[in-house]
């Protein structure tokens, strides 16, 4: 799609490990909890493809698409 812009808060730090991962640390947990609901914002998971910011553990519940 397009690339996005978004100014991490003071004490957030943010470690591209690959493409698709990005590792969020930082010493106050809410703060660091608050920044990455608002990435996931961007592009939350949808469940038909599965595509979309998640975090590391959770699992998408997928759709059944349109039967023909």
């Amino acid at each position: 799609s397009h690339p996005v812009d978004y100014n991490l808060p003071e004490g957030v730090h943010v470690e591209v490990e690959k493409n698709t991962l990005l590792t969020l640390t930082g010493a106050d947990r809410e703060r660091l909890g608050q920044t990455c609901a608002e990435i996931r914002q961007y592009r939350p998971p949808e469940p038909y493809k599965g595509k979309g910011i998640r975090y590391l553990e959770e699992t998408v519940l997928r759709k059944e698409g349109k039967k023909k």
